[in-house]
């Protein structure tokens, strides 16, 4: 593919990814909460990925909006995961997903409040200071405000401000989030701060209830997020696009061909400089 289209890398078809040349992603992208301080063959696997493909890092625990004080045992962990690959993009969630050392195992949503914008933009600086490069924090899904504010864009605005930090624009959330509270996807992609944007997911959803869907990585991307996404790209730069498929694995051929579509809309889109190739991602973001 001629831009920067990757796929999230999962052990369930790890054998075939690094065996057949089916799938052919740009770079991969890792959890490194799945992949840190491991050893025997799934260090050898990672160490096969990391020869074959740039790798970016989309973290799970952070927990950005946690209350307590952050854990920095964990951020020396993944700042060690960062260097020892080269990882140029570290993302995470703006969610939280554990209290008092309680793992909830979910991300759950923060409150679209003032207090929660200072609280984590004094985290995120505080990430950066240590890992010495700047993140991007993630548009999640959720499925009711809480003790609200303001409204979720005045609030991602808000905090990738005062944070410094990079946005990584999910454009199926946006899609769920849309779809389930009612505002239009477009006006609030126009709102968002997309020169902040460094990195885009996209995924599959299910709609469960007339009037309700579940962000679950497990089906494949529908029209409708396509078309979002082509609105999307005609209004930020060229940067990666990272396709996720959490569960539900189809066969390889079947990813491939949802990364050429993706692949198709950007190269429609984006004037791309002689650097954008394969594998090509940016030193910094």
């Amino acid at each position: 593919m001629k831009n920067q289209i990757g796929i999230g890398f999962r052990k369930d078809f790890s054998d075939e990814f690094l065996s057949s040349e089916v799938l052919q992603p740009a770079f991969v992208e890792l959890a490194p909460e799945n992949w840190m301080n491991i050893g025997g063959y799934w260090k050898k696997v990672l160490q096969q990925v990391a020869e074959k493909y740039p790798i970016t890092s989309h973290g799970l625990s952070l927990s950005i909006g946690s209350p307590e004080e952050m854990d920095m045992g964990f951020l020396r962990k993944v700042k060690s995961f960062i260097r020892e690959y080269d990882i140029k993009i570290y993302s995470e969630h703006l969610s939280y997903s554990k209290c008092d050392n309680a793992h909830l195992y979910d991300l759950l949503p923060i409150p679209f409040r003032w207090d929660a914008v200072k609280h984590i933009s004094e985290r995120i600086r505080q990430v950066q200071d240590f890992l010495e490069m700047k993140i991007a924090i993630e548009n999640v899904s959720y499925y009711t405000e809480v003790a609200a504010e303001m409204t979720e864009l005045e609030f991602i605005n808000a905090i990738v401000e005062q944070a410094d930090c990079k946005l990584l624009l999910d454009v199926n959330n946006v899609y769920v989030n849309s779809f389930n509270h009612q505002y239009d996807a477009e006006e609030f992609i126009d709102g968002l701060p997309l020169n902040k944007v460094s990195y885009i997911h996209m995924a599959g959803h299910e709609q469960v209830e007339p009037d309700l869907i579940i962000d679950t990585h497990g089906q494949d991307i529908i029209d409708k997020v396509y078309r979002l996404f082509d609105y999307t790209t005609k209004q930020v730069n060229a940067v990666p696009v990272l396709l996720e498929r959490d569960f539900n694995i189809p066969e390889l051929a079947h990813l491939q061909t949802e990364m050429e579509t993706l692949d198709h809309i950007v190269s429609k889109n984006w004037k791309l400089s002689h650097e954008t190739k394969p594998g090509y991602i940016p030193a910094t973001i």
